[in-house]
């Protein structure tokens, strides 16, 4: 065995899929894994070498102070050695509330508002004074929303119905929710009687609450008996809970809930900042803190370079440092205002990569998770200078991808596979990318040439568009073919996403829609749970055996009442690190012994959710379920299990998932964001066959998507651009793909070089 200190060695790797497999990783250079989804990436790069690296880190504590720290379990391998601290950026979306900004995400915020208030002029006060979270830096008008908005009676009672009949036309208020039960059952309203039949005192109460303000005993009854609760009037509730505080915090209501049984304007007081007009007399060589803010990242590093004071200058360097991360990654266009959920997918993942880039500490890993998401291949080619110049600092860089660019400007290429899921957890290939053949075995093919589609269909009608102007739309109009598969491409924060998932949903609501969203995983969600087959499983078994359908969850009376459904359990150890064991009443299963114990043509519970799809599409009868499980089969998640949980996934895997929920629907238009994120080329020619599928059948198929592999494949491509943010938002290409091997614009330069 190599005992060299200038490689991570792991030895004997049983995480998840892995078969005990052995690897060896050069440090101070880039070694990409890749290999089909679901194959053991993730496994051996994040749940191995990340996690035993992490723990190894807290060793370095006092165990008082490592109790309270986050604790990893240490991974299944025999040796893991010469690890380094590890910095993860993993594929996951950026987590945002309304509040969120570039300039918050990054840290970079803080830094202005210190600046402020050291040398604005005339000087306010502390740091904190300039930001619409404290006291004095909020609008005394709005509250610090920028925003008037209040409560619309008219659109929020239906003054001819009943309580009953939901006459709160809001749906946490109405009979659907607690409080709607609360006011028919709390003795103050009649809940049969039409709102408008109220007597005035009533009605008053209702609406305002009692006179003068404050509030009323009005008993919330409940299983246990009536409990004190106080009822202080409709709009006094609605304005306290859903105006003035962040709903993005709440799960079931969004803003645009609230804001359609309100009225809002902007706010004249503060003229839509959220600030203390106060806060913006103070400047910084004519800028206010709000114009500092919405000036584009290039022109505000500009700003900072021309302060002249000592003590703003040393602050001012502090912040030129991430916002040159950001310049460096081609985000020059965005602004410290910009609110993260607005990004595209490819904003968003050079935002979260140039967050990291800060340190300048070395010898470190470095593991990104498809750092390439979301990202046109002209951006692509700065991500992989980026790579480089980390390498290049003395740190290790280890990359799950599967772009093939990406894969190539590796010094070292580990394939996994040779499937995924069981067929998976091997190493198929290691060595150089040059040196990779098709003698190797490996699925990933380097000398991969496009297929451009020279007969595409003809289109015979058109969705048509006018006048967009969402985001960064210049009061665009096109025309989209229907019935083809058409794909819309450009580089990041060109408009795609605006004009597809926002002009083109608008106008035609009845679509499908695919976003990038999470899929929502959890270890107690399963991909029969996902795909909503699992209330007909349970509902089979219930006829079948006589016994209430609860019986066959392991989340309701039928878990396992050692470890509660979990199929795993937890031991309390203290301080030492922790340890998941198998549960040995349920041997893993989850199930009790009284659940197992019934069959359904021939299977218990557990053996039917060990079902693979693919067994599970010859195994089902029900047509409704067949045609749920056959979706996932065509997306090439055949070998997973019914019982698999969603939090097992992959990216790639989760990805297919969600796809294949949404293609069970019946519909004529489908709207897709990238499907090819965590894809391989092999996974993606299933998933392009998928599409192709759809448009034979008279679908019509956009998709928003960056591969090379989708657009020349497509029957119609619409390019966005010439580039991001405010140069962005035009049509700079309409056609078909071989008309765009004549074009002018970056997509057409790449797809020449890779055709």
């Amino acid at each position: 065995m190599s005992q060299k200190k200038d490689e991570i060695i792991l030895r004997g790797l049983k995480e998840n899929n892995l078969k005990d497999i052995d690897l060896n990783i050069p440090k101070q250079s880039i070694s990409v894994f890749t290999g089909v989804s679901g194959s053991g990436k993730s496994s051996v790069a994040f749940d191995t070498l990340a996690r035993e690296s992490r723990r190894q880190m807290t060793l370095n504590y006092p165990l008082y102070v490592r109790y309270q720290m986050p604790r990893y379990e240490r991974p299944a391998a025999d040796l893991m050695q010469n690890l380094s601290p590890v910095i993860v950026v993993e594929q996951r979306a950026v987590r945002s509330n309304s509040r969120s900004t570039v300039g918050t995400y990054m840290d970079i915020d803080p830094l202005i508002r210190l600046l402020f208030s050291r040398i604005g002029s005339p000087q306010i006060g502390s740091a904190t004074d300039f930001t619409r979270q404290s006291t004095f830096g909020r609008c005394p008008t709005c509250d610090g929303f920028g925003q008037v908005v209040s409560p619309d009676v008219n659109k929020l009672v239906d003054f001819d119905k009943s309580l009953r009949d939901y006459a709160v036309q809001f749906k946490p208020l109405s009979p659907s929710g607690w409080q709607g039960q609360w006011m028919m059952t709390c003795g103050l309203f009649d809940p049969d009687k039409p709102i408008k039949d109220y007597p005035k005192d009533l009605y008053d109460l209702f609406i305002y609450g009692p006179p003068g303000g404050g509030t009323v005993d009005a008993p919330f009854h409940t299983k246990d008996g009536p409990q004190n609760a106080q009822w202080d009037g409709l709009l006094p509730r609605f304005t306290r809970l859903y105006i003035n505080r962040d709903i993005s915090r709440l799960k079931r209501i969004s803003q645009d809930d609230v804001l359609a049984v309100s009225t809002h304007s902007r706010c004249p007081t503060c003229a839509g900042s959220g600030l203390n007009p106060q806060v913006l007399e103070s400047k910084i060589n004519g800028f206010n803190i709000l114009e500092y803010a919405e000036l584009e990242l290039t022109r505000l590093r500009r700003e900072l370079g021309r302060i002249d004071h000592a003590l703003g200058e040393s602050i001012a360097r502090q912040a030129m440092a991430p916002l040159g991360q950001l310049i460096e990654m081609g985000l020059g266009y965005l602004s410290l205002s910009r609110q993260m959920a607005t990004l595209s997918g490819g904003e968003a993942q050079r935002v979260k990569i140039a967050r990291h880039l800060g340190s300048s500490l070395n010898n470190l890993t470095y593991i990104f998770d498809e750092p390439s998401a979301g990202l046109h291949p002209e951006e692509v080619d700065k991500l992989i200078d980026m790579l480089r110049r980390i390498r290049d600092d003395h740190n290790t860089v280890i990359i799950i991808e599967h772009d093939l660019s990406v894969i190539k400007a590796a010094d070292q290429m580990f394939e996994m596979g040779p499937g995924a899921g069981v067929n998976g957890g091997q190493l198929v290939y290691q060595g150089r990318p040059e040196d990779l053949t098709d003698a190797c075995g490996a699925s990933t093919n380097l000398q991969h040439r496009l297929v451009l589609n020279r007969a595409p269909r003809k289109a015979e009608s058109f969705f048509r568009i006018e006048n967009a102007q969402h985001n960064n739309l210049k009061n665009l109009s096109v025309s989209i073919p229907k019935n083809v598969l058409v794909s819309v491409c450009g580089v990041s924060g060109s408009g795609k996403s605006s004009l597809i998932l926002e002009a083109f949903a608008q106008e035609y609501p009845d679509t499908i829609s695919v976003s990038q969203a999470s899929i929502g995983i959890s270890s107690r969600s399963t991909l029969a749970t996902y795909m909503k087959i699992m209330d007909d499983i349970r509902a089979f078994f219930a006829k079948e055996t006589g016994q209430p359908p609860g019986l066959f969850s392991f989340n309701s009376t039928g878990a396992c009442p050692v470890c509660k459904g979990k199929g795993v359990t937890q031991p309390d150890v203290a301080f030492a690190d922790p340890v998941t064991i198998r549960c040995e009443a349920c041997d893993g299963t989850r199930y009790s012994d009284k659940a197992r114990s019934y069959r359904y043509r021939g299977k218990n519970i557990v053996e039917m959710l060990a079902l693979t799809i693919d067994e599970a599409v010859d195994y089902f009868k029900a047509k409704k379920i067949i045609k749920k499980v056959a979706t996932l089969k065509d997306v090439g998640l055949g070998y997973l299990t019914l019982g698999q949980t969603t939090s097992s996934l992959s990216g790639g895997e989760a990805q297919r998932l969600k796809l294949a929920s949404q293609l069970k629907k019946k519909g004529q238009i489908y709207l897709l964001d990238e499907p090819s994120l965590g894809l391989h080329m092999q996974d993606n020619a299933t998933l392009l066959g998928v599409f192709q599928s759809l448009v034979d059948k008279g679908n019509s198929v956009i998709i928003i998507e960056h591969n090379l592999d989708f657009i020349a494949a497509s029957d119609w491509v619409i390019e966005m651009g010439p580039e991001g943010g405010k140069k962005g938002g035009q049509i700079i290409f309409e056609g078909t793909p071989e008309q765009m091997l004549g074009a002018d614009t970056l997509t057409a330069k790449w797809l020449r070089a890779e055709g």
